[in-house]
């Protein structure tokens, strides 16, 4: 058997050569591969040695040979394939062993030149992988160091690969070439070329929304189905996930997530860990139907499950605390789809052994703190249209205490100015139209997805007196201006006496008039959070 390593990463390279040669494995090597196990003592031929033919133009050609491919894509259940082998003394490859120069890695680096990223483009590397996983009925190629081991296992076995692990092992290779090509595209479409600057040291512009979009998502899992049973699904997952993202979850119990838990779980998840105090919010169709912050998570969930207890059943709980034995205790008394925390105390899991359908899923959040949470979450969202897709930057945008206008005659007190910015951030996770009432860090009232706000703001004052909740006091927050002054009198008729909205609309000085007209504070925050 004769196995060609070149590989970029060389993380683990030689001990797997060295497990190859005592399966008595002819090596065969390239570059600086070659050149390491040389000094590592192992037996290896250069590649050179084999095509007769020296590495060239600083190594950008040195395996683009017949003796190399023909070797790797001669199918040898074919006579006339071995004959002409046979016939130009070419030997087969039996295992290709490469990875490729680190394009991704290097066009990540702040300050990248184009030169840089135009060196580290592999275009032997691709060339072998894509010739052996073609030929994988006789031909093994591993292209990730965590290969190592399986191919290791099955060759100490059995003297050979099965062919499940072969076909496996080219499937895995054919998709990091998808993905390799996929970042190059990227990078190049998304260069803006000024041809005055070239040189070495030039380093390009580039356009956040690059001409070609080549996403790659592997696949988690098969769902039962989609947001109806009759619709297919299955989960996909960015290759690589942001920290503290929901795909990073841990299911601890309790029966598989549906389309629907998981499209809810992610509302609720970023919802929650925009909070610095221990904080719980409640979804129900994608809504926040319950937020609140407290000294725990017992008193953050008990504030949350106020706001709307009726809808909050069944609903999709999330924590940015590790849920303990109290708090468990007061949520297994309801009826629970999800319960998503950090961590679970080990009397929390005790107590929903008894609640087996419960699904708990932990996830960890990034280290460094609140802003690491923000900078974790995903740099694009994206949303299918028609044969197209819509790609923006995620709504990232934390308002801060000194962007907040004041319009009206009354400042808003201390204690108001607290309520305005957290009902501001629940607000942020609302589907439009958006109205929250809060008060003490917690929801009173919630209207969402309305067609018009004004509806928004009425659904939200029916639910806060459904629910037993007085609004006297309250803040509302309105995830975009309001168009008249009609909106702004029920939130207040409702007892409101603090406003957050956006500004902007053409009838901006009829609302603020009539704010100051009825007495209540308004602030402006110059930003609006639509949520389609």
């Amino acid at each position: 058997m004769n196995a060609l390593i070149s590989v970029s990463d060389k993380t683990g390279v030689v001990e797997f050569a060295r497990a190859l040669h005592a399966l008595g494995v002819r090596l065969l090597s390239t570059g600086g591969t070659a050149q390491l196990l040389a000094r590592e003592g192992l037996p290896v031929t250069e590649v050179a040695e084999v095509t007769q033919f020296p590495e060239m133009l600083d190594g950008r050609v040195k395996t683009l040979h017949p003796k190399v491919h023909g070797g790797l894509l001669a199918r040898r259940d074919l006579p006339a394939h071995m004959a002409a082998l046979q016939e130009h003394g070419i030997d087969t490859i039996d295992l290709l062993v490469v990875n490729l120069y680190p394009f991704e890695a290097t066009v990540a680096k702040p300050g990248c030149t184009l030169a840089d990223a135009i060196e580290n483009i592999d275009i032997g590397g691709p060339a072998m992988v894509r010739s052996a996983a073609k030929n994988w009925q006789d031909v093994g190629v591993v292209t990730d160091a965590a290969q190592y081991p399986p191919v290791l296992a099955e060759l100490q076995a059995q003297g050979k690969l099965s062919d499940a692990l072969r076909f496996a092992l080219s499937v895995a290779a054919f998709n990091r070439i998808a993905q390799y090509d996929g970042a190059i595209s990227d990078y190049l479409s998304s260069v803006t070329f000024e041809a005055e600057k070239l040189g070495e040291g030039y380093v390009p512009a580039r356009n956040p929304f690059p001409g070609q979009s080549n996403g790659i998502f592997t696949k988690v899992q098969d769902l039962r189905y989609g947001e109806n049973s009759h619709q297919s699904a299955a989960l996909y997952r960015d290759l690589h996930p942001a920290p503290g993202s929901i795909v990073t979850g841990e299911q601890l119990q309790g029966k598989e997530l549906s389309y629907n838990n998981i499209a809810d779980a992610d509302a609720a998840w970023e919802c929650v860990k925009s909070f610095k105090l221990p904080a719980c919010v409640i979804v129900k169709h994608a809504n926040p139907c319950g937020v609140a912050v407290g000294t725990s998570a017992l008193e953050a969930y008990s504030k949350a499950f106020q706001t709307d207890p009726t809808s909050a059943f069944g609903g999709i709980i999330a924590f940015n605390r590790p849920v303990d034995g109290a708090a468990a205790q007061a949520i297994a008394k309801q009826f629970v789809e999800v319960l998503m925390a950090p961590d679970f105390t080990p009397e929390a899991l005790e107590i929903f052994k008894a609640k087996a359908n419960v699904r708990l899923v932990k996830i960890a959040l990034p280290p460094g703190g609140d802003s690491a949470w923000q900078q974790g979450r995903n740099a694009m969202d994206a949303k299918r249209v028609g044969s197209g897709l819509l790609l923006q930057t995620a709504d990232n945008h934390e308002l801060q205490l000194p962007d907040v206008r004041v319009v009206t005659t009354r400042q808003p007190t201390q204690e108001e100015m607290q309520d305005l910015m957290f009902a501001w951030k629940v607000a942020k996770y609302v589907k439009s139209n958006a109205i929250v009432f809060c008060k003490g860090g917690m929801t009173m009232g919630v209207g969402a997805g309305q067609m018009s706000r004004l509806d928004s703001a009425r659904i939200a004052s029916i639910k806060a007196q459904a629910a037993g909740l007085s609004l006297a006091g309250t803040a509302v927050a309105s995830d975009a201006f309001f168009p008249f002054r009609d909106g702004l009198d029920v939130v207040v008729d409702a007892g409101a006496t603090c406003v957050a909205q956006p500004g902007g609309s053409m009838r901006d000085q009829e609302v603020i008039d009539a704010a100051n007209e009825r007495g209540v504070a308004m602030v402006f925050t110059g930003v609006r959070h639509f949520r389609h």
